[in-house]
């Protein structure tokens, strides 16, 4: 049976998976949008620190008014849902799977934490989170027989997908991605310039609906570079230690871009991890570019293989080694349904790391001098950049997750990326980590 027809039982038997979701933000509220329309599924309760956002998100998506409550076991025990400030409402085994979509590494991983506590499977859409400790909570939710699982709709979860069709076909994947807009000076953008960069409108971007550190994030490489680490950690890629290249093209020359650089490629070797630019160097938008979309390239096994290649309309490779299966869009929280029934109807994820592969290393943006305070992800002190875990391990760097409200012991000139020693972590950062020596405990595996 498909997961629609499970879901359809689960409907039928008036036993609907129950779920709790924390954070209001877009990709929650596209959740939720979409929750009501699919059988089987039933959103028991909603936390968030701001609760009118909450329940704005719920009167943006016609949420019934009646169909809301401030009681979480009223919720539980009828067909309502509670809306709440405290998170710590949710973790109760009456409630099925947690979908962690707070934004915060920090709150994200505390969160999944006390949901294992409670016997309750995870849907981490807080990929910073993941990026930063993710080996450790995947391996803590498989030794309770839960599932940790990657948000289905964001890119991470698809590219699994497409990397998990490429291998269950029999290829070795050559290289996993996806498209962003990028130019070189993006990575000294911040959150008073980055409008500049983006193709909103006046009156949107000074409406205050949009997050200026947010939107700086997506642009300055760091958003990109914590979701594919994401990638590597759950496919055992392993990114080159210059970072991403972000180099032009359209879906046409995935496969030729993003091979190794001894074939004509890119990449510093197979079994990669990168990021298409959408725009030439100049700025100009490529026609058929790979905006939104996600992709992986694929080897010839061998020469009857190298020939269907040449064959079918793939879009090879010149030399007709490599191929590129590509997606063009995502739905982001519109396509969450695939993830939480996954996870609590056949217990597997939609990706999970396996094991640590890549690390996001805070870099500095300018000239930092001792005693200032690092700003973290989309901010106007540091952006996040991919690199091996051997080689962040083996430098003491510093994750970009952990660059937040911190002060520098020492100057970091621009471009280099201080180290774990060069900041100063206080007992906020005690359990986090704890996971993220657990994390490099995961090196390579």
């Amino acid at each position: 049976m498909n997961l629609h027809d499970l879901l359809l039982a689960r409907e039928n038997d008036g036993n609907p998976i129950r779920v709790g979701v924390i954070g209001a933000g877009r990709y929650g509220t596209m959740f939720l949008a979409q929750v009501r329309n699919t059988p089987g599924i039933r959103v028991a309760a909603i936390a968030d620190i701001n609760l009118d956002r909450a329940r704005q998100a719920l009167k943006l998506v016609d949420w019934p008014q009646d169909a809301a409550t401030d009681d979480v076991d009223e919720a539980v025990s009828s067909d309502r849902t509670a809306v709440v400030a405290d998170a710590a409402a949710l973790f109760r085994e009456d409630i099925d799977v947690i979908v962690e979509a707070t934004g915060n590494p920090i709150a994200g991983a505390s969160h999944a934490l006390r949901a294992f506590d409670s016997r309750q499977h995870v849907i981490m859409v807080t990929v910073e989170g993941d990026a930063l400790a993710g080996p450790a909570l995947a391996k803590r939710a498989a030794e309770r027989g839960l599932v940790y699982s990657m948000a289905y709709g964001d890119q991470p979860a698809l590219i699994m997908e497409l990397v998990d069709w490429a291998r269950t076909s029999g290829f070795d994947v050559v290289c996993a991605g996806k498209g962003a807009k990028y130019l070189p000076h993006y990575h000294e953008m911040n959150p008073d310039n980055v409008w500049e960069h983006w193709e909103f409108s006046r009156e949107l971007t000074d409406s205050g609906q949009l997050n200026p550190y947010m939107h700086t994030a997506f642009r300055d490489g760091t958003k990109a570079a914590i979701e594919m680490a994401a990638v590597a950690n759950a496919a055992g890629l392993t990114p080159s230690d210059e970072g991403l290249t972000f180099t032009p093209g359209d879906l046409e020359e995935i496969a030729t871009v993003c091979r190794p650089k001894d074939a004509g490629g890119v990449l510093a070797h197979e079994g990669s991890v990168d990021v298409m630019s959408s725009v030439t160097r100049e700025g100009a938008w490529i026609p058929h570019n790979t905006q939104e979309g996600v992709f992986v390239v694929v080897k010839a096994t061998n020469d009857y293989v190298s020939g269907c290649f040449a064959e079918y309309p793939w879009h090879p490779d010149p030399s007709k080694r490599y191929a590129a299966l590509y997606r063009p869009y995502h739905y982001v929280g519109l396509e969450l349904g695939i993830s939480i029934a996954n996870a609590v109807l056949r217990g597997v994820p939609t990706g999970a790391p396996k094991g640590f592969f890549g690390d996001v290393v805070a870099t500095a943006k300018k000239d930092l001098r001792a005693g200032e305070e690092l700003d973290g992800e989309g901010g106007y002190s540091v952006w996040g950049k991919l690199i091996s875990a051997r080689a962040s391990v083996e430098r003491g760097a510093l994750p970009i997750a952990l660059a937040h409200h911190v002060r520098l012991r020492r100057d970091i000139p621009r471009g280099t990326t201080p180290t774990l020693d060069d900041v100063e972590l206080d007992e906020r950062f005690d359990q986090v980590l704890q996971l993220r020596r657990e994390t490099v405990g995961l090196l390579g595996r």
